[in-house]
């Protein structure tokens, strides 16, 4: 199995790296990928576990871009995590993350539902490398008692029309592939089933993009046969993972669940090796 698609605490997943490696060596996956949400602060740590059980690793990221006023969510793959560029572009991109959490949670102490700030961004705080996001209001929401589930705490408060949706600041598409092409690494554009714009495909595939997320546990199999039949009139190479958070507010994902073939693992590698690796990196 190869799972090019994970998260670990760095971000918004539930497990540590050694648990997340842990889970995916027990489901047997073969290659792993931890693609944090503009983070790569777990990489270094799911690496080391990766080579004590054998799994080959993938250094990853997942880049939120912003186009439309819609978030686009960009993968990279055999990026270098000690690049300097790359670290400058994330850690503002971390602090606007700070920065919306803020304000999301003045908008729902709007509306009676009052938490602590400075408490829950602690850790981001305190770990500058950790990336906070939303879901870490829903689960303080559930933990204060205001609703039943993270799940409830999105579909009731959190997501874009509710009362508590902030619109997210960030970088455009075309840059973020940029960025990811210069910290040696190749892109590609993330669950688009989900996203629902495969008109901005093409043109993404004109300024760089390398490959398309075809192979998602939220795509049924028409949305995995239509990004395979794209991907192929655009002479784009495809990803694939589970997209794995250990958390019910992404549903039911296991590692492995959603499997990349490994031809197209290999047609991932070519793509890498045609562009030439520009940073040298032991992930």
């Amino acid at each position: 199995m190869i799972d090019l698609h994970t998260h670990a605490t760095a971000s918004d997943g539930r497990c540590t790296p050694d648990e997340l490696v842990a889970r995916a060596a027990a489901a047997g996956v073969t290659v792993l990928s931890v693609t944090d949400h503009d983070t790569v602060a777990a990489c270094e740590a799911v690496a080391a576990s990766c080579a004590g059980t054998g799994i080959e690793f993938v250094a990853g990221i997942e880049i939120t871009a912003v186009g439309d006023e819609t978030d686009v969510h960009v993968l990279g793959y055999f990026v270098d995590p000690r690049s300097a560029s790359l670290g400058a572009f994330l850690s503002n991109q971390r602090q606007q993350r700070v920065d919306r959490i803020r304000r999301i949670i003045a908008k729902l102490a709007g509306h009676g539902i009052t938490l602590d700030a400075d408490a829950l961004l602690q850790p981001a705080l305190d770990d500058p490398s950790r990336s906070v996001g939303r879901p870490w209001v829903a689960r303080a929401m559930v933990a204060a008692g205001y609703v039943i589930s993270t799940d409830v705490a999105f579909s009731a408060w959190l997501s874009r029309g509710r009362p508590g949706f902030v619109p997210r600041e960030g970088a455009a598409p075309e840059a973020v592939v940029e960025q990811i092409h210069d910290a040696g690494g190749i892109a590609s554009i993330a669950h688009p089933g989900l996203l629902k714009r495969d008109d901005w495909i093409p043109p993404l595939a004109g300024a760089g993009l390398d490959a398309i997320e075809a192979y998602h546990t939220d795509h049924g199999p028409e949305d995995t046969a239509r990004y395979l039949a794209m991907a192929r009139r655009l002479t784009l190479a495809v990803s694939g993972g589970s997209d794995y958070h250990a958390d019910d507010s992404h549903g039911a994902a296991r590692p492995g669940m959603t499997s990349l073939p490994p031809d197209e693992f290999e047609r991932l590698r070519a793509v890498r090796r045609t562009k030439g690796a520009r940073h040298n990196s032991e992930f």
